[in-house]
């Protein structure tokens, strides 16, 4: 789905949503409700100057329009892969923009991330996944690393690694498996614009994805033992 028709179904009421060098921005009405919106489109990879560009888009939102609902189009390959960007330190470039979107969470807005195409690595983690909830199209493709990639990385059989993703949705790519692990708080697949409206009148600002991920069967540890090192107490077996 391209994002001018994805915007279309998700503001039915209008929106003035532009692209520039693959970077969305504007704000759209949804159920008499002004929606800022940031993205990224055409599977682009996260650089500095994209990164920076999120980053400020936030940042304005929060001191023009205080406590006004963020939606995060999420379309990317990850983080760039060049060795300037890396020379100019990308990974302190995404960090900032999480820092800025866990600003907008702190300072009462609704923030909430929406993969309606690729969602991959850290271009992720830092858009989407940082929000106070995120969802997915069911024609999404979600994966932290391929796993022809993975299995170089890891020196395990890409054979072994396709047994394990058949059971364990951490090894395994796709909106579902990101849904049984508590990353996505649902999978969209009709009526987006009032899909919506009840994410954003829903939203919490505490970050429930463990335990998520632990009543679907998707992460069955990360919710006992965040739990016991808040509390110094130990951890059960699943």
């Amino acid at each position: 789905m391209t994002w001018q028709t994805l915007a279309n179904q998700l503001f039915p009421g209008g929106h003035d949503i532009a692209e520039h060098d693959n970077f969305l921005s504007g704000s759209g009405q949804v159920d008499g409700q002004t929606v800022a919106v940031i993205g990224t489109t055409e599977h682009v990879p996260i650089g500095i100057e994209i990164a920076l560009a999120q980053a400020q888009a936030i940042l304005q939102i929060v001191q023009r329009h205080p406590g006004r609902p963020i939606l995060i189009l999420v379309d990317t390959q990850g983080q760039r892969l060049r060795h300037r960007d890396e020379m100019l330190g990308i990974n302190s470039y995404m960090a900032h923009l999480g820092k800025c979107v866990d600003l907008a969470r702190r300072r009462g807005h609704a923030v909430i991330g929406l993969v309606y195409d690729q969602a991959l690595s850290g271009g992720f983690i830092t858009s989407g996944l940082i929000a106070s909830a995120c969802y997915a199209l069911p024609q999404a493709t979600i994966r932290v690393m391929g796993l022809p990639a993975m299995a170089r990385i890891t020196k395990v059989p890409e054979e072994r690694l396709t047994e394990l993703a058949r059971d364990n949705p951490v090894f395994a790519p796709g909106p579902e498996n990101y849904l049984r692990m508590g990353g996505l708080h649902a999978i969209w697949a009709d009526d987006l614009a009032n899909r919506l409206a009840g994410a954003l009148a829903s939203a919490d600002p505490a970050d429930g994805r463990m335990a998520l991920g632990q009543d679907r069967g998707g992460r069955l540890l990360a919710q006992p033992v965040a739990e016991a090192v808040r509390t110094g107490g130990h951890v059960r077996p699943a």
